[in-house]
């Protein structure tokens, strides 16, 4: 792989040279490599074979989380965020001591790797919120809650330029990787100014489905807002609004 450093920056394939872009910058690669029907039918192939369904297993299982918690990450997340959180999904079912090779699950492997996962690189819940808290995240009584003690938040939240008003979000979830599919509850505090007035304590509850056999996950985050004549506006569109999962529950 090459990076372009012309002043003309081109797009596309010129005889076995293709030109294409990145957020790395423009950049080039000769093309050739195997076919894709030896990949799929040699049987030397085979481990890349697994390695591809596997992949391709990480991909789809990230994609069902995200969706998930889709009313929170319209506020969040970095550019990088899909990427990293397949990774940590091919983590999660390399741990599967079920299945064959090429045939591991993420439900079946340690799905609970993904705890502290952060959406938001750029803004991470782990030095954003410095406060203490507690979780419940119970699949007996299909509980997913969040309790943080009265706290000052001038000293307790650690709030990028410019905002002046916070609000605590969160989300239970139960997630059927197989079937692609979840069930979801969110909750959240008021619009909350950043002062030094003790706030009161928040209860954040999410009842999910009592005895649940899936996967359950407890997400938390913190949206900032700028206020402007008397109107709420979330800063910067959200660039260093964090979201961290903070509980996991294996099946």
């Amino acid at each position: 792989m090459a990076k372009q450093k012309s002043i003309i920056k081109l797009d596309g394939t010129i005889g076995d040279i293709t030109f294409y872009r990145t957020k790395d910058g423009y950049m080039a690669r000769e093309k050739g490599g195997v076919s894709g029907e030896r990949i799929m039918n040699d049987p030397a192939f085979q481990r890349t074979r697994e390695n591809g369904a596997e992949f391709g297993r990480a991909g789809k299982a990230g994609k069902t989380l995200r969706n998930s918690i889709q009313s929170l990450l319209k506020t969040t997340a970095d550019s990088r965020m899909v990427g990293r959180l397949t990774k940590e999904m091919l983590r999660a079912i390399r741990k599967d001591t079920v299945n064959s090779r090429g045939l591991r699950t993420v439900t079946d492997g340690d799905v609970e790797l993904l705890q502290n996962f952060e959406f938001n690189i750029n803004g991470k819940l782990s030095t954003t919120l410095l406060t203490p808290f507690s979780t419940t995240l119970d699949r007996v009584a299909g509980e997913a809650n969040i309790d943080i003690p009265p706290f000052v938040p001038i000293n307790s939240i650690n709030a990028p330029t410019g905002s002046t008003h916070y609000q605590i979000v969160s989300a239970g979830a139960e997630v059927d990787f197989e079937n692609e599919n979840s069930v979801s509850v969110y909750s959240e505090t008021s619009i909350l100014p950043i002062d030094s007035t003790m706030s009161s304590a928040v209860q954040l509850q999410n009842s999910l489905t009592a005895g649940s056999v899936l996967p359950m996950f407890l997400v938390m985050g913190i949206v900032f807002y700028q206020e402007v004549n008397g109107e709420q506006y979330i800063l910067k569109n959200g660039a260093y609004n964090p979201l961290q999962i903070i509980k996991v529950l294996g099946n």
